[in-house]
């Protein structure tokens, strides 16, 4: 470090370059960055979810949450697994070791889990193997309101506004609050059903069996191949009331004779308000790694761009909008960076009371602070509350090494009468190794902070 001093005082044209390369290298790798509240961590925590609709607890924890207990325990690296068995549905959490990677954790947990779906029940819904991520959280909810039916206000949010805004760069997924799907919905009168002597298995077996398109080959004709397909799904809802599902005395039994087939929307699972309304709402998640007001200003630009396709009825709303608290954590802490570069050089002018040392201390806070940003972008990093606070700490280091150069140099040319071109050569070779010495000791200090992330995950 010390030949590289000497020979930028001696080269001062290689070293203007040096500095002018590491600053548009910092330009634009700024221009590149992700800005978020706070950084991206993956702790190696793995949960597997499993639905099993209509199952009691006991019944769960024996048929699912048993079984995949069993199978994950085989992964090396758990620190602690554990699961929760409510009505219909199993949760299995997995907590990992510390040094073990999330995203081999998750794929050799999906991996064992996958081995078993044939042992859990054939009711049971394909297990969920996830992991947590500071990215799962929506980063905008968007809120659609109206006096129409639910059904209706899904069926017009999802064709003209869902599917657009997933197209958006940077969105990774959109999920429904309190949306409405259609749903054919058969209503089953139980004392007709026992009259026939038909169980709800035997009705629900016949309407899966014959509300089925089923592929049945390829045709040879001559010069032509034909593929051939069975048409069986029902069109309409009251297609659904002629099906047969038995005979009795020789007479087809049709679902007509037992239930009552209804045209109508899913039972709800979650609900959504708007001022004591229903409403349904969008919830944005971003993809990892993505700059958040970027993504949040582009759903926005396109959800004004289709709000002229909707009905006048419709009213939309934001909720959840993370960028107006992003925008001010991270201008404050760009004001306090600015603030505190200006008043070191304030304070460099004080003490030394020389313009020349003073413009060299305010030159190099920004430089250092610039160049930075390359390496903040190749390491994967964000700008974020973290990373910011680390530059407005690293300000005070690189105005101290400034003044203690400085002073240095200022003391062979006032001492020793030495020239400024001689005082900058033997005045930093003279304190170099000091200046390293300290600022790695200050590395040393901080390099805890950088292990937080470690600390954090081993206790959530």
């Amino acid at each position: 470090m010390q030949k590289l001093a000497e020979v930028c005082i001696r080269r001062p044209v290689f070293a203007t370059m040096l500095i002018m390369m590491l600053v548009v290298l910092g330009l634009d790798s700024y221009r590149k960055l992700g800005v978020d509240f706070f950084p991206k961590i993956d702790f190696p925590f793995v949960s597997v979810t499993t639905v099993l609709p209509g199952a009691s607890p006991e019944e769960v924890e024996s048929q699912v949450s048993k079984k995949i207990e069993e199978a994950v325990n085989t992964v090396s690296g758990i620190d602690e697994l554990s699961s929760i068995s409510s009505e219909g549905v199993s949760v299995v959490m997995i907590s990992f070791m510390l040094d073990k990677d999330a995203d081999i954790a998750a794929q050799e947990v999906r991996d064992k889990v996958s081995a078993i779906l044939g042992e859990l029940p054939d009711d049971a819904d394909p297990p969920i193997v996830d992991k947590i991520s500071t990215d799962a959280s929506p980063v905008l909810s968007i809120v659609v309101s109206s006096p129409r039916d639910p059904r209706e206000i899904t069926k017009i949010v999802d064709d003209r506004i869902k599917q657009n805004i997933e197209s958006v760069t940077g969105v990774g997924q959109v999920r429904w609050v309190g949306d409405r799907t259609r749903q054919i919905q058969v209503w089953l009168d139980i004392e007709k059903a026992n009259a026939y002597n038909l169980t709800v298995d035997q009705i629900r077996a016949a309407l899966a069996s014959q509300n089925v398109e089923v592929p049945g080959g390829r045709v040879d004709q001559q010069n032509r191949e034909l593929t051939v397909r069975t048409l069986g799904r029902m069109e309409r809802p009251e297609d659904f009331a002629r099906i047969i599902v038995a005979n009795r005395n020789g007479a087809p039994v049709r679902v007509s004779d037992i239930a009552t087939v209804e045209d109508g929307a899913e039972e709800p699972r979650s609900i959504a308000l708007l001022n004591g309304k229903p409403a349904v709402v969008l919830e944005v998640r971003k993809q990892s790694g993505t700059n958040s007001l970027v993504v949040i200003e582009g759903v926005k630009q396109r959800v004004d761009e289709l709000k002229a396709s909707l009905p006048a009825d419709f009213t939309i709303t934001y909720a959840n909008d993370t960028s107006d608290f992003i925008n001010a954590s991270f201008h404050a802490v760009q004001e306090h960076l600015i603030l505190g570069a200006i008043l070191a050089a304030l304070v460099v002018f004080l003490f030394i009371r020389n313009v020349r040392a003073t413009l060299i201390a305010a030159v190099a806070i920004p430089t250092s602070i610039i160049a930075t940003y390359t390496l903040i972008y190749a390491m994967g990093f964000t700008l974020n509350q973290i990373t910011m606070l680390a530059l407005t700490l690293v300000v005070g280091v690189v105005i101290d090494d400034a003044i203690v150069v400085l002073e240095n140099i200022f003391r062979y040319m006032e001492e020793k009468n030495l020239s400024p071109w001689d005082a900058a050569v033997q005045g930093t070779r003279d304190i170099g190794l000091a200046v390293m010495a300290t600022t790695f000791s200050l590395v040393i200090i901080f390099l805890p902070v950088a292990l937080m992330e470690g600390i954090v995950g081993r206790f959530m």
